[in-house]
């Protein structure tokens, strides 16, 4: 990696942290120059605006938050266990969340519902592949017979989903992880109604 290629991960790394915490409205080019290092010329010598930093920096955020999705899941062996791990990544997501600042996904696509059409794209996108990472899941455990033929995969993914993005706001919203382990418990007993018995 050349030292070029270095600086830009870098400015991407500081800048996703950045507006995981303060959003994007909230975080001004003044911003990432403090925490960077780096002054303005030497932002656009790697970045064509704000916007640009904006975009790769979600990216990123979402890659990193995917990787341990993705970690967690492949370590169980069971479906049912492979769709609690994506609950047990954000398990303490009030003190220590994966990602600082909490979850890229929701904080972007509140921040950006209606003033940013293109990092709404990017969190749309986001939200499918997580939706088809899980429908997968599901599909695997019908197919594996631990999961009911019946059981709607693409019903289940956005349940989990919408359980999992509820239980961090309200987390956060609350500074405390209570909220996300009661989601955690409840989703543990509606993952047992789907099983085979």
């Amino acid at each position: 990696m050349t030292k070029g290629e270095q600086t830009r991960r870098y400015i991407i790394k500081q800048s996703a942290e950045l507006f995981n915490q303060h959003g994007y409205a909230g975080s001004s080019l003044s911003d990432i120059t403090l925490v960077t290092g780096i002054k303005k010329g030497g932002l656009y010598r790697h970045f064509a605006s704000k916007d640009e930093i904006a975009v790769e920096a979600f990216q990123y955020a979402c890659q990193v938050v995917g990787g341990k999705f993705r970690e967690a899941a492949e370590q169980e062996s069971t479906s049912s266990d492979k769709l609690m791990a994506y609950f047990r990544v954000y398990e303490h997501v009030a003190d220590s969340p994966p990602f600082i600042g909490g979850c890229p996904l929701l904080n972007t696509a509140v921040e950006s519902d209606d003033s940013h059409p293109l990092l709404r794209s990017e969190a749309q996108e986001s939200s499918r592949r997580t939706l088809e990472a899980l429908r997968n899941i599901v599909e695997q455990g019908k197919a594996d017979g631990e999961f009911r033929d019946e059981v709607d995969a693409e019903a289940v993914a956005m349940f989990t989903l919408s359980l999992l993005e509820g239980g961090i706001m309200l987390s956060k919203l609350e500074g405390s992880n209570r909220p996300m382990q009661l989601n955690m418990r409840n989703y543990s007993s509606y993952l047992e109604q789907l099983c085979r018995r």
